[in-house]
């Protein structure tokens, strides 16, 4: 394991902050919330390694690593040779990076610059981010540490504790439509949520999920979890074997529904 969490540069606003791949990922979002810094409050809690960030752009209620990324150093696995690896050069997009894709397997991250901030930039856009500090008798603009209590508690409620249950988070990508592909859906199902990008809207994969009735199934030791149908669980004695066979059933369920076509947002090996 490669550990390691310091400043490396610093002006009045803008510091450098380098993790080696090791370090848990909410302990570096602690440790920045403790240097008093701004930039990961709203990617708290989520599980794995500051290594393992990078691969496929980790984000959560309205923010993603290459917010703030600087830079990575990886270990090219077939000479042995450091890399230093630049925002462009990483290619992140939506849970996507060049190392889930023309990279793959070739690189092992071994730490990454991140460019945080003395001054608070809060990002409440998030409905439930709003709700909870409200719940939690915040008023006023609220601090990084606010954002991530509010966050963790968002996360406690909805997703099952790793370490209580198997899962992997959120196992699909939530699938982005043209603009001309979300109307004719929202004709024929007027509830459907739908959420501007830019060149289309994003839908929650959740919701298509919850409208083929899995939210809750459970087969035996494994199924999708009751509070968040985006997660499948495996309660014990499952095979990595089943939970695929969940998820492709999923995905041909959904596809024969609504004619949209869910992806993995997980790897699987």
């Amino acid at each position: 394991e490669i550990r390691e969490l310091c400043l490396i540069s610093e002006d009045e606003d803008t510091v450098l902050v380098r993790a080696g791949a090791g370090e848990s990922w909410h302990g570096l979002v602690e440790y920045a919330l403790d240097q008093g810094l701004s930039g990961l409050e709203n990617l708290s809690l989520i599980p794995g390694t500051v290594g393992a960030a990078p691969l496929q752009n980790i984000g959560a209620y309205g923010a993603e690593l290459r917010d703030t990324f600087e830079t990575l150093e990886a270990l090219e696995t077939a000479t042995g040779q450091l890399r230093t690896f630049s925002l462009a050069e990483c290619g992140f997009g939506y849970r996507e990076s060049v190392f889930k894709s023309t990279l793959k397997n070739q690189f092992i991250v071994t730490s990454v610059v991140l460019r945080l901030h003395r001054r608070a930039r809060p990002n409440v856009g998030y409905g439930a981010i709003r709700t909870t500090l409200q719940d939690l008798g915040i008023e006023g603009e609220p601090t990084p540490r606010h954002i991530s209590e509010a966050v963790v508690r968002i996360r406690r409620s909805k997703l099952p504790d790793p370490a209580e249950i198997g899962n992997a988070g959120s196992f699909f990508k939530n699938p982005e439509l043209s603009p001309q592909k979300y109307d004719a859906l929202k004709t024929r199902f007027p509830d459907l949520p739908g959420y501007p990008v830019p060149g289309g809207v994003k839908i929650p994969a959740a919701w298509l999920i919850e409208q083929c009735g899995w939210k809750g199934l459970r087969r035996g030791p494994h199924g999708v979890h009751d509070q968040q149908a985006l997660v499948l669980v495996n309660h014990g004695g499952a095979q990595g074997q089943d939970i695929r066979d969940l998820a492709y059933e999923i995905i041909a369920s959904v596809r024969a529904k609504f004619g949209v076509e869910l992806h993995p947002e997980v790897n699987i090996i």
